[in-house]
């Protein structure tokens, strides 16, 4: 782990949850994960889940907030979680917005200047960071899923449907569903992608879809009383639809009364753990 400097960490459910900072190749910058190992760690390899977080978050609120770590440690599950964006590049007016530049890398590649020489979100989550796994930590690396909310729910359906079995299995909370249709998206890809649409298409789990399905069922929970869910913002059912159509199994859950927070994801949390070692553990 020469490369990798270890921020902190604590023991945790028998575990221990550890922040790392590294030199990211691929971003062109320090870039910043969490880790939790879960007790099972210490003799064997474990599988692993990556977790994708949303606008405004870093790889801290998952690991406080979400209460994964109870259902890790007793599935026997390593979790990664990644920050969501480099930080202090220099951009100017990477920090004005947050919707735009640090918190809000989308999960794509940028190919607009200036951004395309730091965010290539796409490639640290699918390439750089797995492998950084595999060298420093037990993981059984055949064994790996991946999830997240919001913006991370985008990134994790995406991520999974570019790359047809990468991945034993895929679950979002309240995510973008079709960024292109959608306000955020639209800022978001205008800005690192420039302005053809078409390719756009490339980051929309609705898109992606209609071309490629998954062999396992896809798991979304949405709160009904989700602000962001209310102003058209994260569209479950055009996703549902488009799955439906494409022949793509997909569990869609509407939770009554809850919303974008963190209260929603812990309340779910052990569903979704659950989600994954049922395909991890096969």
């Amino acid at each position: 782990m020469s490369y990798l400097t270890l921020r902190s960490q604590s023991r945790c459910f028998g575990g221990k949850v550890a922040y790392y900072a590294h030199e990211s190749d691929c971003c062109n910058s320090p870039m910043n994960f969490a880790v939790y190992l879960p007790p099972q760690a210490q003799s064997q390899r474990v599988p692993v889940l990556y977790y994708l977080s949303g606008l405004t978050c870093s790889e801290e609120n998952f690991t406080v907030k979400a209460g994964a770590q109870r259902y890790a440690a007793e599935l026997g599950i390593l979790l990664v979680v990644p920050d969501t964006s480099p930080r202090n590049t220099g951009i100017a007016g990477e920090d004005e917005s947050w919707e735009l530049g640090s918190g809000a890398g989308f999960y794509v590649n940028a190919t607009q200047t200036p951004w395309q020489k730091y965010y290539q979100m796409y490639d640290y989550v699918t390439e750089e960071l797995p492998e950084i796994i595999e060298q420093n930590f037990p993981i059984e690396s055949d064994k790996q899923s991946i999830f997240g909310h919001s913006m991370g729910g985008h990134g994790a359906l995406t991520c999974a449907l570019k790359n047809p079995g990468k991945y034993r299995s895929v679950s979002a909370f309240a995510p973008i569903c079709a960024p292109i249709q959608s306000p955020w998206g639209e800022n978001a890809f205008s800005t690192y992608l420039g302005e053809d649409r078409d390719l756009w298409k490339a980051y929309d789990a609705t898109e992606l879809v209609k071309k490629t399905q998954l062999p396992t069922e896809i798991l979304i929970d949405q709160g009904t009383e989700d602000s962001f869910y209310q102003a058209g913002e994260l569209m479950p059912e055009v996703l549902a639809r488009a799955c439906e159509t494409a022949g793509q199994p997909l569990r869609l859950r509407l939770q009554d009364g809850y919303d974008h927070s963190y209260f929603m994801i812990a309340s779910f949390m052990g569903d979704h753990l659950a989600h994954h070692a049922h395909y991890l553990n096969q």
